[in-house]
């Protein structure tokens, strides 16, 4: 994209929330690249942001205030940018748009620019299947041979980085949390295709218990779509968009044909694929280049991934299962004969149907600590709890018989004994590499 840094040139740009991800790193270096002034806050003091910190400092443009954030970095801004979770009462975003700064997202800002720029914007939204439904997508594209960028709810990137490279005709496929969502909602814009999979009950304790302001920020996927847009959308979420009166009405795709043969098991994935195929269909591949895209992903890493196999013992990696629903479509996917390593920090959120499909399916659970751990292992009170995934793997391994599963699906959060779920992924696999040597 020619020009991509012209709107941020000079300017004084506060980015709250910096992170160890890698998103927050990238959005800072391309501001600063652009010729802007750019302030980090963060409520974590630069120990715990070491990393982040480091790969900045060349930038002499780029100053630090750590620890706690100052009113007066928001108010004096030409533009603040927050990070995903940032509370709804922020009180310093509040004083920022009380001061008539601009207040943005990274997400939602590429978006603007590169639709203005001539590509074409998919976002993929849902409680459930947002990342698989993005990845086949993205990958078909590929495939396709079609020019297409992947960015949004993507580990360790920072989509606004990708401005520059966007060109007219390109597809930008993102996956948009409900968090990225509130940027649409600010800049009042939506994809051009929005795809939007499922709602169920999840981050509700950043919502305070209230799924109508979740719904909210989803919503923003479709509702600022134009006559010309499309909105495609899961059978089990149809009518609560359509109760939301959204500009278009949505497109809710038959399930894929029983001869497409996919490498990645349960019936949510054959879902996941239908309403890819409806995006992929928009966009104009031909439906043998659909199906030849769709029948060679192989998955996302930590949603229902296989990632190892001993004595013909095999080992699901569904670390992403943070929601009891979650957890519950990976056991309804391998049926019987399961070992589950399930627990961590609580959610609020229902564990009935959860514990049915527990007690149906698994031949044993295995817990890791923490308080949504807490709220369940009373129904199994013969599991072991663990404050190691290495004892919980070995303790899963050791009663594994031919024939079984072990699945990882925590249905919990990681918080408490890992950084994040990303390193509660990368422990995992690491772990089970070490002991299969996959």
């Amino acid at each position: 994209m020619q020009n991509a840094c012209e709107p941020f040139v000079g300017k004084k740009i506060t980015i709250m929330g910096l992170g160890l991800l890698g998103r927050g790193v990238g959005d800072a270096e391309f501001f600063a690249k652009c010729g802007a002034q750019v302030l980090v806050t963060d409520i974590k003091d630069a120990s715990a942001l070491q990393g982040s910190v480091e790969a900045l400092a060349k930038y002499s443009t780029i100053t630090f205030h750590l620890g706690g954030h100052r009113t007066e970095d928001f108010t004096s801004a030409d533009m603040v940018v927050k990070a995903a979770g940032v509370p709804l009462d922020s009180p310093y975003i509040e004083a920022a748009r009380k001061a008539g700064v601009e207040v943005v997202m990274s997400t939602a800002l590429f978006a603007k620019y590169a639709a203005e720029a001539g590509a074409t914007i998919v976002g993929i939204t849902g409680t459930r299947g947002k990342s698989t439904t993005t990845q086949m997508i993205y990958h078909s594209l590929i495939r396709a041979n079609r020019r297409a960028v992947l960015g949004g709810n993507i580990r360790g990137v920072s989509t606004l980085a990708l401005l520059p490279e966007i060109q007219k005709g390109d597809i930008c496929v993102l996956e948009l949390d409900s968090w990225q969502l509130q940027g649409f909602g600010d800049l009042k814009i939506s994809p051009h295709i929005a795809v939007f999979t499922n709602l169920m009950s999840d981050h509700l304790n950043y919502y305070g218990g209230d799924m109508e302001k979740y719904f909210a920020d989803k919503a923003n996927i479709f509702r600022f779509q134009k006559p010309d847009d499309v909105l495609v959308a899961g059978a089990s979420v149809a009518d609560r968009i359509r109760a939301a009166h959204p500009p278009l009405d949505p497109n809710v795709p038959e399930i894929i044909p029983r001869d497409w043969k996919l490498k990645i098991p349960g019936e949510h994935n054959r879902e996941n694929a239908s309403l890819a195929v409806a995006a992929l269909q928009i966009l104009g591949l031909s439906e043998t280049e659909t199906k030849n895209g769709l029948e060679s992903f192989e998955g996302v890493e930590g949603r229902l991934q296989l990632v190892g196999e001993f004595n013909r013992v095999k080992i699901y990696n569904d670390n992403n299962a943070t929601t009891p629903d979650a957890t519950i479509a990976a056991l309804r996917a391998l049926a019987e004969n399961v070992i589950l390593i399930a627990g961590g920090a609580d959610k609020n959120l229902d564990l009935k149907e959860l514990i049915a499909e527990m007690k149906k399916v698994c031949k044993s659970v295995v817990f890791l600590t923490g308080t949504g751990t807490e709220r369940i292992r009373k129904e199994f009170p013969d599991a072991p709890v663990f404050d190691s995934l290495q004892g919980a793997i070995h303790e899963a391994m050791q009663s594994a018989s031919i024939g079984d599963t072990i699945l990882f699906s925590p249905a919990f959060a990681s918080f408490g004994m890992f950084k994040n779920e990303y390193d509660r992924n990368d422990q995992f696999v690491a772990l089970i590499k070490d002991r299969t040597g996959a």
